[in-house]
């Protein structure tokens, strides 16, 4: 094999180094049903979501004395409480909210934040302190800690080109894929099978068996959620945007039974710096009618109960709007969490005081991780969710 020919390869492989095997004879957690245990859909909202033209409270005279020209007038809001509303741009999520479908977490954060998209972001994911770096994130210590001694892990899966650090473990990992059947064509791929031949044939010793065992786990993979994807093509309404449709790939697999416990779907674009009003307001349609769809979607094949979304950004926005038609990077923000087995939902706490605030910036209320302890504790069964958060914080109440 030539040195680029097998340079080609690597590249390929690099891609997908992580990817664990999806094969589910690995799997030893299937429920009394028939089916995996409980799951979890993470939505990342990256570029720093703002918040307070989110969730609106639209009786505050601070909110509009800061944001004169950005603010959402109180007769455009969708009022779901006396002090607090939707954006209008949110209507999809009024009947999951009226539903009892929909809870939300107001004055998520942490101590000394950071106001870094790539350093904010790397604290959620790492479940780190500020000052503190770390290399693996929560959902990979997660795989971590409840695959000890087993084959293979549960795995998680991103809807992607790339893998989130969230999703990195010490000794697993989750796997980022953005189309199956494009995975599969690749795969399949006549060249990279004679590489991986040449690989096998050891004639460029330990590396290239490393190589050929990652392309092997790179087939086997594609091969299996290829065919998954095929099992249940659904048939609900979803919008006919990337997002809308990387909700309804995650659907199929779910209905799929496939076995993958965690799914990472990312929409991009928060960071809205000038004319915010518009470009949050689009994407804020996109968000709320794919997971109207998804949630839907779930909901008719009797699995809802037994999936959890969560919805979050890096952070928030600053209180006071900017000279250019939109808000600067913030702190504290909110947080979505969708189910069928909420234990509070609707508001779970008050909304943000802006007659108290720490430079401008909203304070925190809720620290981040113990919104994770939850989740892991609560959710996805986990005895001691401080061994992976790597302290205690304290367990909330809402699922």
């Amino acid at each position: 094999m030539k040195r680029r020919d097998f340079l080609r390869a690597s590249a390929l492989a690099s891609t997908s180094l992580l990817v664990p095997s999806f094969l589910p004879a690995a799997f030893g957690g299937r429920m009394s049903g028939g089916r995996f245990g409980k799951i979890l859909v993470v939505i990342q909202l990256s570029g720093g979501n703002d918040g307070l033209n989110t969730i609106i409270p639209y009786r505050n005279d601070a909110y509009y004395r800061s944001r004169p020209n950005l603010a959402i007038p109180a007769a455009e809001v969708l009022p779901v409480g006396d002090e607090l509303g939707f954006n209008p741009a949110l209507q999809a999520l009024r009947p999951l909210y009226d539903g009892g479908l929909l809870s939300i977490i107001n004055s998520v954060g942490y101590p000394n934040p950071d106001r870094s998209h790539f350093r904010s972001m790397d604290i959620w994911h790492t479940a780190s302190d500020s000052s503190q770096y770390l290399s693996t994130g929560w959902l990979g210590r997660y795989l971590d800690s409840e695959c000890a001694g087993c084959e293979q892990p549960y795995h998680a899966l991103e809807l992607d080109d790339s893998l989130s650090l969230a999703l990195k473990g010490r000794e697993h990992n989750g796997f980022a894929m953005s189309d199956a059947r494009q995975l599969k064509r690749t795969t399949d791929n006549r060249f990279l099978q004679a590489v991986g031949k040449a690989a096998h044939d050891h004639e460029h010793g330990e590396q290239a068996a490393y190589l050929y065992k990652v392309m092997v786990d790179t087939q086997s993979s594609a091969d299996y959620l290829f065919e998954q994807s095929k099992v249940y093509p659904s048939k609900a309404p979803y919008p006919l945007t990337p997002f809308g449709q990387d909700l309804k790939k995650v659907a199929e697999l779910i209905t799929a039974d496939t076995a993958t416990r965690v799914y990472y779907v990312n929409l991009t674009g928060f960071d809205t710096h000038a004319n915010q009003k518009n470009r949050q307001g689009r994407l804020l349609k996109q968000l709320a009618e794919g997971m109207q769809a998804f949630v839907m979607d779930l909901k008719q094949n009797g699995l809802l109960d037994d999936t959890l979304i969560m919805a979050f950004s890096e952070f928030g926005r600053r209180v006071k709007q900017n000279a250019s038609g939109g808000t600067d990077h913030g702190t504290a923000n909110n947080v979505f969490l969708l189910g069928g087995q909420l234990k509070q939902p609707g508001f779970f706490n008050p909304g943000p005081n802006l007659l108290d605030l720490d430079e401008g910036d909203l304070k925190y209320q809720v620290d981040f991780r113990s919104l994770y302890a939850t989740i892991l504790e609560n959710w996805l069964g986990v005895k001691a969710p401080k061994d992976i958060l790597g302290g205690e914080f304290g367990v909330l109440g809402m699922v």
